[in-house]
């Protein structure tokens, strides 16, 4: 059978720190119920510079700059000990200023809903002509505007203000008068999950050395709900995206599925291109502005920076079987079912167990497990604990449970068959996909044979069922092309038609 591959992986971040204190909802949150807390007036100081957070070391793993491997070796907690010499871009993708991003917003605007302030508009086309995937698209940012309009448009509540070092700098007005959905709020929050989602797609595009329009179908997979008041959800973001990034032959879909959704996603593109509906599709999603900061009060209370102070985005490419480049196991799927319940263990069992075993599979012949791969760092202080070392440890613990590992062998499973985590807490980001790019660069110079991607998501989070979800994919070395069984061809077919109806018309005269 030939699979689909995985040909591409991309990467980005995007450091925010004024869109931290303004847009992140825990930020939000506060302002509306006590504007004189104590938090508040604490934030700011907690807030890293932009070198700061390219020499995190999670941050330069997300980017291809060092991989789990060595970030394991890096003592905790790794905002102590930086990245010598860090760089801002990687191999699959970078680390963007926030400056660089607010032009990106603009560029990704096509409703003239994102105003400039015309000096800063000046700043950031220079910045554009230094950057190694915008320095064709400076001109695109049109003059801007007198910050005394910007002003009134924010004092009137028209628009939402944008800062730079906690000055106004921009903003983005709203879409409808009357319309929540299409409020400056929201406009916000959609354009930048559109403007990190077209940078990583752009990072993939220039990765993978591919023409725009030799992409057939988009799938974006990030949270947000793009859409009026007649249609909350309706989307596009996909072409929406598609559009800014030049990717002209492609047409595409928003799928949702909470922190499931790339999960989902990624086996949905496999599917297509098995079928031979399509030949190349893209998984992708942007960043989440709602999450910035969504930890903050803990990190603050323990005089940590605030760590979550990045938006997050990823693509990747989904090509017909090539004969090199790792091959996305479509039989062996896991699926999280309606009747399966949300026990830890039970969800575990129906994604990894289950599905390796309905194909002879043990869970050790699995090289490495990618769960949800949340910064420990950012998670541990407010409670939540090492969520992808707990994981290990399940997976570990049913295959104790089913006879495959001894119990001794439990803390060498974990290390060996996990990794540490190393994504931003942008919800959808961190699960399952961000060991993409690595798996494909390990598995083509012989360090995996192989390595599952686990997608899990709290539906219960909408308040339309109390499910828990999640799906799981294998992928795995590429074994080379083989020949599909012959069939018959359609020459075949139609001499059997015209002997057939040779015959019916011989019966007919007699």
């Amino acid at each position: 059978m030939n699979f689909p591959v995985i040909k591409n992986a991309s990467y980005v971040l995007v450091d925010v720190p004024d869109m931290v204190v303004n847009n992140g909802t825990t930020q939000t949150l506060e302002k509306k119920t006590n504007s004189e807390s104590e938090y508040l007036n604490e934030i700011k100081k907690h807030l890293r510079t932009f070198d700061e957070v390219v020499a995190y070391p999670p941050n330069q793993t997300y980017i291809g700059n060092l991989p789990p491997e060595e970030l394991s070796n890096i003592k905790r907690p790794w905002h102590l000990n930086k990245v010598e010499g860090a760089d801002r871009f990687g191999k699959f993708g970078e680390i963007m200023t926030q400056s660089e991003f607010y032009g990106l917003l603009k560029l990704s605007d096509v409703f003239d809903l994102v105003i400039l302030e015309d000096s800063f508009t000046e700043s950031v086309r220079e910045m554009f002509k230094k950057h190694p995937l915008l320095n064709t698209r400076a001109e695109e940012l049109k003059p801007g505007e007198k910050i005394e309009d910007i002003e009134k448009l924010v004092h009137e509540n028209i628009a939402a203000p944008i800062y730079q070092d906690g000055k106004l700098v921009g903003c983005v007005k709203r879409a409808h008068e009357f319309d929540e959905n299409l409020s400056s709020h929201v406009m916000l929050e959609n354009l930048s999950v559109k403007a990190s989602g077209v940078l990583a797609l752009m990072h993939l595009m220039k990765n993978s050395k591919m023409d725009g329009k030799d992409i057939d179908y988009l799938i974006e997979c990030s949270e947000e709900a793009v859409g009026d008041m007649n249609q909350r959800g309706g989307g596009n973001l996909a072409k929406a995206c598609g559009e800014i990034a030049g990717i002209s032959g492609a047409t595409g879909i928003d799928m949702r599925g909470f922190c499931a959704g790339p999960a989902h996603a990624l086996i949905t593109a496999s599917a297509l291109v098995k079928s031979g509906i399509y030949k190349n599709v893209v998984v992708f999603a942007g960043g989440c502005t709602a999450k910035l900061g969504m930890n903050g009060k803990d990190h603050v209370k323990k005089d940590l920076p605030i760590l979550e102070d990045c938006l997050g985005g990823f693509a990747i490419l989904v090509s017909e079987n090539d004969g090199v480049n790792p091959v996305v196991r479509t039989d062996i799927i896991g699926r999280h079912t309606i009747a399966d319940g949300a026990a830890p263990q039970a969800v575990i069992k129906a994604l990894v167990l289950d599905p390796l075993a309905r194909n002879d599979m043990k869970i050790t012949d699995v090289n490495k497990f990618a769960p949800e791969m949340q910064i420990p760092d950012i998670t541990e202080p407010a409670g939540a604990g090492d969520v992808p070392t707990q994981n290990y440890k399940m997976i570990g613990a049913l295959a104790v449970k089913s006879g495959q590992l001894e119990r001794k062998q439990l803390p060498e499973f974990v290390k060996k068959h996990g990794y540490p985590g190393f994504a931003p807490t942008q919800g959808h980001i961190p699960s399952g996909v961000p060991i993409v790019g690595y798996g494909i660069e390990h598995i083509l110079n012989g360090k995996l044979d192989n390595f599952m991607i686990i997608g899990k998501g709290s539906l219960f989070l909408g308040r339309m069922t109390n499910l828990f979800d999640g799906v799981s994919v294998l992928i795995e070395k590429n074994k080379g092309l083989k020949e599909e069984a012959p069939g018959i061809s359609k020459d075949e077919i139609k001499e059997l038609i015209a002997d057939e109806m040779k015959k019916f018309a011989q019966q007919i005269t007699e």
